[in-house]
């Protein structure tokens, strides 16, 4: 299917206070991630290179002890294999994250 309406895209949690809507193609994942305040993404890697957007509020991402507070319109490159981990702060965010390859467990949830 070609086309998405971020309305119909189901919601899943990922980690408390974390939710994901996610689609995907053969070579390429995009997730919308919805950060309630103060929800966190606990530090891990993964195989695949990330990149990202913020595309409301704000919240903290670390990258390899980087420590970076990003705002809306503010982007973001996660090489594989790199420990990161995200922060909200006292406000909801949005964040839109890309992955390459597609992310096998996300596609699972």
């Amino acid at each position: 299917m070609p086309f998405f309406d971020q309305n119909d895209l189901e919601s899943k949690e990922i980690h408390p206070g974390i939710k994901v809507r996610i689609m995907w193609g053969e070579k390429i994942m995009m997730m919308l991630v919805d950060i309630s305040p103060h929800a966190e993404v606990p530090t891990h890697t993964h195989p695949n290179e990330q990149a990202g957007r913020v595309l409301s509020g704000s919240f903290k991402l670390i990258v390899d002890g980087e420590e970076r507070l990003l705002k809306e319109g503010d982007h973001y490159l996660i090489p594989p294999n790199v420990p990161h981990s995200a922060h909200g702060n006292d406000s909801n965010s949005l964040a839109l994250d890309i992955f390459s390859p597609p992310r096998e467990d996300y596609k699972k949830l």
